[in-house]
């Protein structure tokens, strides 16, 4: 889940980082961070494909697509 101190610790990161950088604890907490952060958006973003009617395929990552090759292929939607 994303939350408000999730947030706030990635941007007191992101502003330590700009103005003198961070210490290699502090690199290896930002990168988790970031990384749950996005996790926690694909969720939502499946989710709510999904909640649509979107499916994606069995082995399929279910991210939006249009591009050239799936829709020659007929599964434009999720890949």
């Amino acid at each position: 889940m994303i939350t408000r101190e999730l947030v706030e610790r990635i941007n007191y990161l992101a502003r330590k980082q700009r103005n003198g950088g961070l210490t290699p604890q502090e690199k290896e907490e930002q990168k988790k961070l970031r990384e749950r952060y996005l996790e926690n958006i694909r969720r939502q973003v499946v989710d709510t494909l999904e909640s649509a009617g979107f499916k994606p395929k069995d082995g399929e990552h279910g991210v939006a697509c249009g591009c050239d090759t799936c829709l020659e292929h007929g599964h434009g939607k999720l890949h």
